[in-house]
């Protein structure tokens, strides 16, 4: 496959070429003959025609009678010199599709025959578009996506029209009459067209998308082509009405006026009773899939400033789009009562803003509410803020947000970054301001988004947590984010308009990016069950594994409270924080350490040699980690004999140990042994600890010319292949051995549990709380001792699997029960030291959480407690998985539901239309739908209840 570079590479070789051939195009074609009449001089060519062609004046207007947008050029000599159609003597008439007027002098006319304008290069230089006009003709300025052109136009004289109807005939010939009486300028529908897409796609201003269009005319010269910006920004308003008037269908509804919101698009997914399900939806239903799941978010880059004749401003849709009804907000303000309140969670900037002022701004910002699963926005809940993020402008947001297509739906999910402080007086705000209203019967449940909930206080991670609100699915509360990032593109823009331009274009750009949500609905929803198949089976599995190894009575006892809290809510559902007075105090994990160190348990025959084995491998690493390799480089000869005097003793120990099991053997000879090679990975907390006394230094002098005691080989029964043990007639000793390291696997399992329990909460309580250097070295020494105990369990660990392994266990028992530890599955636990942190959907505990054991660790109260509060979220996360999953699918259903009834909606319009241009548009609308159902049904197939 070729690179960017190739292709680049591939250019350079033909570069010269390319350009000798651009440039041969600027000679005269066919010899100066006209290729259609071939008896006069072909002088003039087309830019825009493809090919190459060469005409004389009578058939190059010929052949573009119904062209009138293209560029001439004319041979003049020496080169082609740009030139217009109305030097030529181009007339466009109007009334007729483009035929003379029957009723006019010159109708007898030949077109052609009008003599050529006055050319006008001595005062506009580079430019030759203008010319004088006729008695009949009217120059008309028309600007087109190509740029801007003069036609000289002649109106239709036809009994009973007059000028009044002038702008109505351009209508007709595609062009859109910049005024309503004697129109001077028009714009083609393509130019309009165009600019409203480059507006939405590309956020490009009028000032900018104009000055292009003067560039394409005369790129010399563009201040020669007449300035038409502000008639572009009056057209562009009025085809926007015109254009979102059409597609809503008010064009074939003409006895309804649009009502507040109904210009606007709003999400095919989510449920709407009477639209995309049944009105009786409590039949068919559970009540926590019909959730109005919402998301609101506030947005200061969206400022305006104060105008200086308000008055005078013309609306064209207010409160028919996004934005709410000015007059009505207007109201609720002034009797709404904001209470100056601080925030009792952190100090959020919504909050402690809302006292701000700007005295040259009219609005601070806006505030919006969206669908929380798919980002649409909601019709008719986009609010301007006054001061800052104000209770009262957020309120009115989320009371049209919760009244929109609602019918009998009781539950609201509400997500808001300040929850928090928002949902406190919400309800009193309802009942003090007339303006307010909310359904009967209607519960409000307050999250906050997983983002931001990282930043508030710990008690508000439970009682807004996403993750522990029944219906709420796998949503993050903050797809906000994401749609205020491109408006932020036009916000400077917008800010110095009028208060219904600004309205409109905001409007406009909702409207689009709830328009390409729709789009793209079907991958997205397509994505969504994809990740939510993959979450159910990175969390089912190790809850069920969870709940497999841990007491049944305490479950019972968790599963009552969870149903409580769910039910309660509140204070309730503090259940899912950690209780930190059950956390064992620093002297008692001290305690625990030195209790937990491995003893010698004394036995006869065969076993308690075994065991001997395995504590003289312990040792070797005891000696190597704490006494070689903490040695300083420059070590004192009393360091260098207490470090000879441990290896002496361990060598004696080793010796006596090879000693019997000589005797064991019976004569068999014993020449190799297993050496264990510490894996690197768990070599980083005695390397941290030590890094200032590790010398590179070759520290051999230390070491006598025979092999130190730490490095010595041990010969065990597991020093043999399974297949040698049996021909040799040691497979009872191997029997013995790979009992008594499944004993030492699960006593370091059960360690390392503990281990990392209580480095959790030396970073909880001891560390992460110090209010002192002292307290804080001490602390961090703590949780050191508790990572090399980790790691010295870890290490003794994969000594007691290999050994397993060499001695013949099956590798299904490898593979599930005693699997291999990885360092990022020794990390703290982050539900005791963060637990409000952001990203904790799928998490999932390590696999040696999971297995038989469990039960003896909850024996602990602190154990109990980790363990208490892990299975309730690693519920939590399973169930919020399933809900996503169950979710997705329905929200499938729903989105052909929804494309139906648009089809329908159409289909009705098409058939009660009399007119033939009506019926056209509505059956085309029709099969649009009916395209969009019939993809979304070929996708969904397979996933769909």
């Amino acid at each position: 496959t070729k690179t960017q570079n190739n292709f680049i590479e591939d250019y350079l070789n033909f570069h010269q070429l390319y350009l000798d051939i651009i440039l041969e195009s600027e000679s005269i074609i066919n010899g100066g003959t006209c290729e259609s009449c071939q008896s006069t001089e072909g002088f003039f060519c087309c830019l825009t025609c493809s090919g190459e062609h060469g005409w004389c004046r009578t058939c190059v207007l010929k052949a573009h009678q119904s062209l009138p947008f293209h560029k001439l050029q004319q041979w003049n000599g020496k080169f082609f010199k740009d030139t217009s159609f109305s030097e030529l003597g181009y007339i466009w008439y109007m009334g007729h599709g483009g035929q003379p007027c029957p009723s006019s002098q010159e109708a007898m006319q030949d077109w052609e025959d009008v003599h050529e304008g006055v050319d006008w290069t001595e005062n506009n230089p580079g430019v030759n578009i203008f010319t004088e006009p006729t008695s009949t003709t009217t120059p008309l300025i028309i600007i087109h996506s190509t740029g801007v052109f003069i036609h000289n136009v002649q109106w239709c004289h036809c009994p009973g029209s007059s000028v009044h109807q002038q702008h109505l005939h351009l209508l007709k010939a595609q062009l859109f009459p910049a005024s309503t009486s004697r129109p001077r300028t028009a714009f083609t529908f393509d130019v309009l067209d165009h600019f409203l897409i480059d507006a939405l796609e590309c956020k490009t201003s009028a000032m900018s998308f104009f000055q292009k269009l003067r560039r394409l005319t005369n790129n010399a010269f563009p201040d020669s082509v007449p300035d038409r910006y502000r008639e572009l920004m009056r057209a562009s308003r009025q085809w926007r009405d015109l254009m979102n008037r059409k597609r809503f269908g008010f064009g074939h509804d003409t006895e309804v006026n649009p009502g507040t919101g109904d210009l606007a698009l709003f999400c095919a997914a989510c449920p709407q009773p009477g639209i995309n399900m049944p009105v009786d939806w409590q039949d068919h239903y559970e009540s926590w899939l019909v959730m109005q799941r919402y998301v609101v978010d506030g947005n200061f880059t969206a400022q305006h400033m104060n105008m200086k004749q308000p008055h005078l401003d013309v609306t064209l849709s207010d409160g028919l789009g996004y934005m709410v009804t000015d007059a009505d907000y207007q109201a609720h303000l002034s009797s709404a009562k904001e209470t100056k309140e601080r925030s009792s969670c952190s100090n959020h900037r919504a909050v402690n803003a809302a006292n701000t002022n700007r005295s040259n701004l009219r609005a601070t910002g806006v505030a919006a509410t969206a669908c929380a699963r798919h980002g649409c926005f909601v019709p008719h809940t986009v609010v301007d803020f006054q001061k800052g993020e104000r209770h009262m402008n957020v309120d009115y947001s989320i009371c049209n947000a919760i009244n929109y297509h609602s019918n009998n739906i009781e539950t609201s999910l509400i997500i808001y970054d300040i929850g928090c402080q928002w949902c406190i007086h919400f309800k009193d705000r309802i009942n003090n301001s007339p303006g307010l209203s909310l359904p009967e019967k209607s519960q409000i449940l307050t999250g906050v988004g997983k983002f931001h909930l990282s930043a508030h206080k710990l008690p508000c991670f439970a009682r807004f947590s996403l993750n522990f609100i029944e219906g709420a699915g796998q949503v993050d509360g903050e797809i906000m984010e994401t749609l205020w990032a491109p408006f932020n593109k036009i916000s400077p823009t917008a800010r110095s308009m009028s208060q219904y331009h600004r309205q409109e274009i905001l409007d406009d750009h909702m409207r689009d990016s709830n328009w390409k949500k729709m789009v793209g609905i079907g991958e997205t929803l397509l994505k969504k069950h994809k990740r939510a198949v993959k979450g159910i089976d990175d969390t089912k599995l190790p809850f069920d594994e969870l709940t497999h190894t841990l007491d049944p009575e305490k479950i019972a006892i968790w599963e009552n409270d969870e149903k409580m809290a769910m039910e309660l809510r509140g204070d309730h559902l503090d259940i899912y924080q950690l209780k930190i007075d059950k956390a064992p105090t620093m002297a008692e994990i001290q305690l625990t350490l030195t209790e937990s160190e491995t003893s010698d348990i004394e036995r006869p025959g065969s076993i308690p040699w075994i065991i001997q084995g395995i504590n003289l491998e312990d040792s070797q690493y005891v000696v190597f980690i704490f006494d070689v390799h903490r040695l300083p480089h420059d070590a004192t000869a009393t360091q260098k004999a207490a470090l000879q005097e441990k290896r002496l003793k361990l060598a004696g120990r080793i010796t006596k140990f090879h000693e019997i099991a000589d005797q064991m053997m019976e004569g068999i000879e014993l020449d190799w042994g297993t050496v264990h090679v510490d894996d690197p990975q768990f070599c980083m907390a005695e390397a941290d600890e030590q890094a200032w006394e590790v010398s590179d230094e070759d520290n051999s002098e230390l070491i006598d010319e025979e092999i130190p005691a730490e490095d010595m080989v041990i010969w065990m029964p597991s020093s043999l292949t399974h297949e040698l043990a049996n021909v040799l007639g040691l497979a009872k000793l191997q029997e013995e051995e790979l009992a008594l390291r499944k004993g030492q696997a699960n006593d370091c399992l059960e360690k390392i549990r503990l281990a990392l329990g209580q480095k959790a909460v030396i970073y909880r309580q001891y560390f992460r709380s110090a209010d002192s250097v002292w307290t804080g070295t001490r602390s961090k020494q703590e949780a050191q001792r508790c990572s090399l105990k980790i790691e010295k369990l870890v290490r003794s660990y994969q000594r007691a699997r290999s050994a397993m392994e060499r001695l013949g266990m099956d590798q299904q028992n490898l593979e599930n029960i005693y699997q291999e530890i990885l360092p990022e599955q020794l990390t703290v636990n982050k539900d005791v030291t963060e637990e409000n942190r952001f990203g904790q959907g799928s998490d999932k505990l390590a696999w040696f959480w999971r297995v038989d054991g469990a039960h003896k660790s909850q024996q602990h109260a602190w154990m109990d407690e980790f363990y208490r509060v892990n299975w309730l979220k690693a519920k939590t996360r399973w169930r919020r998985w399933e809900e996503e999953l169950t979710l997705t699918r329905h929200e499938m259903q729903w989105t052909i539901s929804w494309f139906h009834h648009q089809k329908s909606q159409w289909l009705r319009r098409s058939m009660e239309a009399m007119k033939s241009g009506h019926q056209a548009y509505g059956h085309r609308q029709v099969l649009l739908w009916q395209m969009f159902a019939e993809d979304a049904e070929d996708k969904f197939k397979d996933h769909m209840l």
